[in-house]
């Protein structure tokens, strides 16, 4: 009765509770019981860890956060001149870029669904538009025989071009006879004519280019029409390029514009919270050696200073990566330790290339962006902030798996001078000229992260991750690994909001 009641918006569905508007625990629901608020520990001060604390601590809990790292913000990290690291091989870099420069090292860009967007509104971290997409960036399919970039909107064109015109012979060939009607079949021709730009019935839906592709000359004043680029390839050059690999992530629901970026630096999040939380509740520099779960509390022993330390507590969240926390002493049984070893790690790198004038805006027209290439570098960003300004930072390789480990090996003088020969075949010489500092991050070769994101086989809900997800004993344990949106911010956020929404009914029950 009560599902029939909600299909006829007499009652709340299912969906509708789901949906419903996450309520942070109040210090109203103590005053109403007359309970004290708990105390919590929490173990990782990145983003999951930190909204812990935060939404704990509106209700008064008794949060501290131990963090391993001298900052907060986990893989949240923009890289600013002055700035030092040193990772686990051994290579310490010191960031050389200007004033109003920077490297968002980690997360980048954020959907206009996710609940980072929620937070900044929240915490009154101001946004920007990132550009995910843009039609004047480059392709570079160098393996595939390509002599020269491409502009990313010739390419679509192109594609879909010809995809419209093979597809229309099809149809007026009487090929999809048998799935369409006489109406459908007249709906999907109009359709792909619109689609591809390509020619009716008469021309014999012949696809020939046209100003979608761009133009060598570009339309002004009356007597200058402009030159349409010619020189259209044949189906055969465009499929062969595959350059129509690119096109599918505009489609991904957390890739399409627009996107968005905190105006200053990823990092704006991981402080704006920081400041929410209060530091003197967050303990920088204290590495966690041991979490052991009792009846009653929660014992985390830690280094901190070159002393050992403990701190008790009724309940722990622990919100470290799951390939350290394995790594870390506990009591926490068999089954939670197989879980977290069944988190796999994943490499990902970044370069940012400040360059003493923004050559890609005044040579190339490119306004942020994202260069798609076949190449070890992986992406060209370029910056969606300071347009027209004298400098800015271009993401020389964002790359993921065997090529994030091969350009991790390298001396950071040697990541640079890869990624630089290798833009150089798509920007040409000023990519080199024009250079004036690099600084390059691997996420696998930091401290204490050692990992960009995790894999988890079969999803979070597998049961393997069951202990993850459900907690032990008094031991939650929170991060973007345990989500549906693994290495977004999003994930950190949802996954707090879980346990933190679990733990609260624990307490007041």
């Amino acid at each position: 009765m009560l599902a029939t009641m909600g299909a006829l918006g007499l009652a709340p569905t299912a969906h509708a509770a789901d949906t419903a508007a996450y309520r942070a625990p109040s210090p109203g629901d103590f005053a109403l019981t007359g309970r004290a608020a708990a105390s919590v520990v929490i173990v990782g001060g990145g983003v999951a860890g930190l909204t812990a604390a935060y939404e704990l601590g509106k209700a008064g809990y008794d949060c501290t956060v131990l963090e391993a790292r001298d900052r907060t913000g986990g893989r949240n990290f923009t890289v600013r001149g002055g700035d030092t690291t040193t990772d686990t091989l051994g290579q310490r870099q010191t960031a050389r870029f200007s004033p109003g420069q920077y490297l968002n090292a980690g997360p980048a860009r954020i959907a206009q669904w996710m609940l980072t967007m929620d937070y900044c509104r929240e915490l009154g971290v101001p946004v920007e538009v990132f550009t995910n997409s843009n039609a004047d960036a480059y392709i570079f399919n160098e393996s595939a025989g390509m002599t020269a970039p491409v502009r990313h909107r010739t390419a679509k064109a192109d594609v879909y071009g010809y995809v419209a015109e093979l597809l229309a012979k099809a149809t007026d060939q009487g090929a999809l006879d048998a799935e369409l009607t006489a109406e459908d079949r007249e709906r999907l021709l109009s359709f792909l004519r619109s689609y591809g730009s390509i020619g009716g019935r008469t021309e014999g839906w012949r696809y020939t280019g046209g100003g979608r592709r761009g133009y060598a000359e570009n339309p002004g004043a009356a007597g200058t029409p402009g030159t349409v680029l010619g020189d259209v390839p044949g189906v055969s050059e465009v499929f062969a390029s595959g350059v129509g690999r690119y096109f599918s992530f505009e489609f991904g629901y957390d890739q399409a514009m627009l996107m968005f970026q905190p105006v200053g630096g990823m990092d704006r999040i991981p402080e704006a919270l920081t400041r929410a939380v209060g530091a003197r509740r967050i303990r920088t520099g204290a590495e966690v050696t041991d979490i052991t779960g009792r009846a009653d509390g929660v014992t985390v022993t830690y280094r901190s200073g070159g002393r050992t330390r403990s701190l008790t507590a009724d309940y722990c969240i622990a919100a470290l990566p799951p390939n350290i926390l394995a790594r870390t002493a506990h009591n926490l049984g068999s089954a939670v330790q197989s879980a977290l070893e069944a988190c796999v790690p994943s490499s990902a790198g970044k370069i940012g290339l400040e360059y003493r004038s923004r050559w890609w805006e005044n040579d190339h027209r490119i306004y942020g962006g994202i260069t798609e290439t076949d190449m070890d570098l992986a992406h060209i960003w370029y910056p969606s902030h300071g347009f027209h300004e004298r400098r800015g930072v271009i993401v020389g390789y964002y790359n993921t798996g065997a090529a994030a480990d091969a350009y991790a090996a390298l001396a950071p003088r040697e990541r640079e001078a890869r990624a630089v020969a290798q833009g150089v075949k798509i920007h040409g010489e000023a990519y080199r000229a024009e250079l004036a500092s690099s600084f390059s991050h691997h996420w696998r070769q930091t401290p204490h992260l050692e990992a960009a994101w995790h894999s988890l086989r079969g999803g979070p809900d597998a049961p393997v991750f069951a202990p993850l997800n459900e907690g032990v004993g008094r031991v939650y344990f929170a991060g973007d690994h345990l989500s549906y949106a693994i290495a977004w911010q999003h994930g950190a956020f949802a996954s707090a909001r879980k346990v933190v929404t679990r733990l609260h009914a624990r307490v007041m029950s």
